[in-house]
């Protein structure tokens, strides 16, 4: 069907409907650019969202737990998402709606040029016709004259009465006015002629043509409307297999939790390396009870001389274990003795491998001077050999400086294994004369005999048992002195205060819980942390050894 030849006589309906079209094709524009902006809106709270749940982080604070790298994952996998959702917003907006309001430009002038031209014909046609119905009435004027002038002539000329001069002025006029309509008849027959000719190229050529332009426009309208819809999905198609890949690493990642894995670096993070305390001794109050010939069979044996152990009384004032209250707080050593063994392990292991790195680079960078410092022997030109000497100088000085720092580190490491061993292979004894005093099995906490009782301070031993059992033992033999290397407030029972730099006499040397046993010169016993004192033992006292 044609616009041109069925819809000749629908000009004003053709207006409307072309702006209408018009209007629906910047609503549709509009709708796309609304869309981008939510596209917009969506993948910036996503990367916020990533932002704030994955926050810059220095190395320490890598995750390690299988569910925390995993979701970190996601976070990527989500970022990267957003970053299509991007695309997709970038695409819209160059690819549909600027195109869209391109063409819509296009089309508003392309309307109104058709419009104007269709305007003008109908103008041209309309001026045609006026002019055709005015000789029309000019005609029809001058016919209604002539006729009245005939009239009169013959009612004069059939007067006698009438003059000749009368009758012959009648027929003169009637003769003019004849004349005057044969005139307009044929300017009338000659208006009638062209309008009719122009009103056939108006409906059969003029308007048939501005009314196919006006369809063929329509036409396209819908083409490329239909073109960016088309253009709409493929952007989305377009993003869909990285955005599949994308949530198929989501969903990876969520495979790749192993609950076992992280309970392992549970146990890798936090083990101490110490042994469990063991049991509590008995502490016989009835030692100093007179007893009979007969009773004395059945109270407890005492030791030799008949005084108590004194690691025992040492015991009484060490019902501390540190297990879950608040440990003495000590400074970051450069060997890590500060932490529990299995730590200070990995710490060292930790620090060992940097070292490795690090020199490795050294060796590197000394290879690759001595290689330049060869070319530039054979080729002076290239540059001077003894320019390299300093650089090369620094370096060895800084590989032999790290290679002392990893044997320092090393021979740490060997110790704390040593130590572990050791443990590993000792037993804890059942004899209440030879149990380890309280408190030194582990870094932290409280305990007491009672389980309900493990987070509270211990009952306080009566003060006059204390000061006895005490009074009538011997005091331990010194073994070697130390010097206090930072202050101890021995806040918890059984610890001793020491101030920097004092000097106190080793009595009992560390059985790798990171404790000694010290005596003030004012007699005063307690345990202090091996970390914090530098220890000299004497060379004739068992296992003794100077630590550094």
């Amino acid at each position: 069907m044609s616009w041109g030849i069925d819809l000749w006589d629908q000009f004003d309906n053709l207006d409307k409907h072309t702006q209408w079209g018009i209007d629906f094709l910047d609503r549709y524009a509009k709708f796309v650019k609304e869309r981008l902006e939510i596209e917009q809106a969506y993948a910036k709270q996503l990367r916020n969202l990533v932002k704030k749940y994955c926050p810059k982080r220095s190395k320490d604070d890598e995750p390690r737990f299988t569910s925390c790298i995993s979701f970190y994952s996601i976070l990527n996998e989500l970022n990267d998402y957003a970053g299509q959702r991007e695309v997709v917003a970038e695409e819209m907006g160059h690819k549909v709606y600027g195109e869209l309001m391109k063409y819509s430009q296009d089309l508003k002038c392309e309307r109104k040029h058709h419009l104007q031209e269709g305007r003008k014909a109908q103008q041209y046609l309309d001026h045609c016709w006026k002019q055709m119905d005015s000789s029309k009435k000019k005609f029809e004027r001058e016919c209604k004259e002539a006729e009245k002038c005939q009239l009169l002539y013959e009612r004069l000329d059939n007067d006698i009465n009438a003059t000749k001069s009368e009758v012959e002025k009648a027929k003169a006029q009637l003769y003019l006015r004849t004349h005057m309509a044969d005139e307009s008849k044929n300017e009338y027959a000659a208006q009638l002629q062209t309008f009719n000719r122009e009103q056939w190229k108006h409906f059969n050529s003029a308007i048939p043509q501005i009314f196919k332009n006006l369809q063929d426009m329509d036409q396209q309208r819908t083409v490329k409307l239909g073109e960016t819809y088309r253009s709409f999905a493929e952007v989305e198609r377009r993003v869909v297999p990285i955005i599949s890949k994308c949530l198929e690493g989501m969903v990876s990642a969520g495979k790749a939790v192993d609950e076992r894995k992280d309970s392992n670096i549970v146990v890798e993070s936090f083990k101490s390396g110490f042994e469990p305390p063991g049991d509590f001794p008995f502490e016989d109050f009835s030692q100093n009870i007179q007893r009979t010939g007969s009773d004395g069979t059945i109270g407890t044996p005492k030791n030799e001389g008949g005084k108590p152990d004194p690691k025992h009384s040492i015991s009484k004032a060490k019902n501390k274990l540190w297990l879950f209250g608040k440990k003495p707080k000590a400074p970051t050593l450069e060997d890590f003795s500060h932490l529990p063994p299995e730590q200070r392990r990995k710490k060292l292991q930790q620090r060992i491998e940097e070292l490795n790195k690090e020199l490795q680079k050294e060796v590197d960078q000394r290879d690759a001077l001595n290689k330049m410092k060869d070319v530039y022997e054979k080729n002076p030109q290239m540059g001077d050999p003894s320019s390299l000497q300093p650089k090369i100088s620094e370096t060895m000085c800084t590989m032999e400086r790290l290679r002392s720092e990893i044997h320092k580190n090393e021979s740490w490491l060997s110790e704390v294994e040593g130590k572990q061993s050791s443990r590993s292979d000792r037993r804890p004894s059942a004899d209440v004369n030879h149990h380890a005093p309280h408190g030194r099995e582990s870094p932290e906490g409280s305990y007491t005999d009672d389980p309900s009782q493990e987070h509270r301070s211990p009952p306080q031993p009566d003060p006059h048992e204390f000061d006895d059992e005490f009074d009538d033992d011997d005091p331990l033999p010194a073994i070697g002195h130390c010097k206090a290397l930072y202050a101890f407030d021995g806040a918890n029972e059984g610890t001793l205060v020491m101030k920097e730099d004092e000097v106190l006499y080793v009595i009992e040397e560390d059985k790798g819980d990171g404790w000694t046993r010290a005596r003030k010169q004012s007699g005063e016993e307690g345990y202090v942390p091996s970390s914090y004192v530098d220890i000299t033992l004497e060379k004739n006292s068992k296992g003794a050894v100077t630590y550094i």
